[in-house]
């Protein structure tokens, strides 16, 4: 299955291991307005080798994925973030 894929900003925590946490996304709706929308629960799925996410995105090792869950108007909505570390840009599908 694949979905739509856009470029988005990230507010993320950095551990003392060295871990990413996401904790806000920030995304254009489709009036070009900013939505913010913090992320109530995430699960870490980076560093589980190369292939092909649900999603139809292809990642590597050197590719963060977190599925995580927001809520939009009330409703909980699952995202899964991807943040590049070649070129620094963090992706979000829904």
């Amino acid at each position: 299955m694949d979905r739509k894929r856009i470029a988005v900003d990230v507010i993320c925590q950095h551990s003392k291991d060295g871990s990413l946490i996401p904790m806000r996304v920030r995304v254009k709706d489709t009036e070009g307005e900013y939505q913010i929308y913090n992320i109530k629960e995430y699960k870490d799925l980076s560093h589980q080798g190369t292939k092909l996410m649900p999603d139809g995105v292809f990642v590597t090792n050197n590719t963060f994925v977190y599925e995580c869950k927001i809520i939009v108007f009330g409703v909980k909505k699952l995202i899964r973030l991807y943040y590049e570390l070649n070129n620094t840009i963090w992706h979000m599908t829904y």
